[in-house]
């Protein structure tokens, strides 16, 4: 069983945006970061600073094989564009949380507002009830169900940080990348999902990223189950993304964006040809009513949520999707700007 002083964790998922923003920065606080992908080489490699292990999410023996001597496992893979959430979720965390237990390791997931209603709204909190009204909702309770199953069993320990729609610079399967603007193009028009006057909530990944590192630094003196909710960026009339957008697209000296509505009605039509569209548009309730996430509980637990400002957040974010221009390149080895950090 791995101890409380152990710095080694199995990341899940790390070739995706979340799993691999934690990666990255668990590594860059000293962490012995081993990531498992279906392709890396057989018997393992090293790059990027972390050892990449030959296996398979769904193959339980792997997941278990490559967590020995973990203290944590980052839970952050998920079916690639929305696709067999039933069939592929479920599996997958049962095979975590047996290497877990195995293990007696923390695991960590990145959460979704999918587990919640309308009864729920419109602000969320950790014990706010869980009746949702999608089928990947069904499927993110019964995760979180076995979760909180294992840790009540003890012999393994859960953290969950939920936010709101995830942007950031490696964010492919999201709604602002998807939705809002078209990845590598310029952006000559911003749709915007929500109604003006409905508020919507985002969460910059690398502050989401910070805020799992910094509560898995913490794990020993939270309780076995402890899920926490970040407030993210609290867009209060449902136009403040979009605004952003127009102007980090200004200020590096492009035309001023179009803003129009989402065309919800093109969803409809193409949903039975299009598995991603259908998705999205099974989520259009999320968008009818304000959705907020309150943050009382990581707040006494970190002093502080991380929150880079909105604007540096969708700056960096359209350059890393390609509708804006690089940043000038910085010499190796260079630090990146951290999310601003609570004290």
């Amino acid at each position: 069983m791995a101890n409380g002083n152990n710095r080694k964790v199995l990341v899940l998922g790390a070739t995706g945006g979340i799993g691999g923003e934690v990666a990255r920065q668990l590594r860059d606080q000293g962490w012995d970061v081993y990531a498992l992908h279906r392709h890396a080489a057989p018997g393992g490699e090293r790059r990027d600073g972390m050892a990449w292990v030959r296996g398979d999410a769904l193959r339980r023996e792997d997941v278990v094989a490559a967590a020995q001597g973990c203290d944590a496992i980052v839970h952050a893979v998920n079916p690639p564009g929305y696709r067999r959430w039933s069939e592929l979720v479920l599996p997958m965390i049962d095979n975590t949380i047996a290497a877990a237990t195995a293990a007696g390791a923390t695991v960590v997931l990145p959460g979704t507002v999918y587990n919640y209603g309308p009864d729920a709204f419109p602000v969320l909190r950790e014990d706010s009830p869980q009746r949702p009204r999608t089928r990947k909702g069904a499927v993110r309770v019964e995760l979180e169900r076995r979760l909180q199953q294992a840790a009540d069993a003890g012999g393994c320990r859960m953290i969950i940080v939920r936010a709101g729609d995830f942007f950031g610079p490696q964010v492919g399967n999201s709604w602002f990348a998807q939705g809002l603007v078209k990845p590598g193009r310029p952006v000559a028009t911003v749709l915007q999902p929500g109604q003006p006057g409905v508020g919507h909530q985002w969460s910059y990944l690398p502050d989401v990223a910070r805020t799992m590192v910094l509560l898995l630094e913490r794990r020993a003196a939270l309780p076995a189950f402890a899920p926490f909710h970040m407030a993210g960026h609290w867009d209060a009339d449902g136009t403040q993304m979009a605004a952003a957008i127009v102007r980090a697209v200004v200020r590096s000296g492009g035309a001023q964006p179009r803003v129009r509505a989402f065309p919800w009605w093109l969803t409809a039509l193409a949903a039975p040809l299009a598995p991603t569209l259908r998705e999205l548009r099974e989520m259009r309730y999320l968008w009818q009513q304000p959705v907020g996430m309150a943050n009382d509980a990581l707040c006494a637990v970190l002093g502080a949520e991380p929150h880079t400002p909105l604007d540096e957040a969708v700056q960096t974010t359209l350059q890393g999707l390609g509708c804006l221009p690089a940043p000038a390149a910085t010499a190796p080895g260079t630090p990146r700007s951290p999310a601003r950090l609570p004290a």
